[in-house]
């Protein structure tokens, strides 16, 4: 069966939704690049696995869905989603819309996430 990264995409976000930090951390290459407008430009999977644990550790009830998710490439895919959540200390709701390319290597591993949110957050 060929490698589909829009299928692949929705297997990850399954994953971040679960908050199975496992499977998440499989889905990175170890030389894996994260950037996003919020969290800047991360390098390694080590690196961005840490991110995502504070993430959801200040976040930790966040809901997400996607609205599109498509692929580009045969080794890319893009996904447009949007977000709940609310702060684990402060209690400010944190709502996000934005869009995704996501780039795996031969092993379906992602090399490299671009994020860009809608607006400022």
């Amino acid at each position: 069966m060929a490698f589909d990264p829009a299928e692949e995409i929705e297997r990850f976000h399954a994953a971040i939704n679960a908050l199975d930090f496992p499977a998440i951390e499989a889905y990175f290459a170890e030389d894996a690049t994260y950037v996003s407008n919020g969290v800047g430009s991360l390098a390694g999977r080590g690196e961005i696995m840490a991110a995502f644990r504070k993430y959801f550790e200040d976040y930790p009830d966040q809901t997400a869905e996607n609205s599109l998710v498509e692929t580009l490439t045969a080794q890319s895919g893009r996904a447009v989603w949007s977000l709940r959540a609310t702060h684990s200390q402060t209690g400010k709701p944190l709502i996000r819309e934005g869009e995704e390319t996501i780039t795996f290597n031969g092993d379906g591993r992602i090399t490299r996430v671009d994020v860009t949110d809608y607006q400022d957050f």
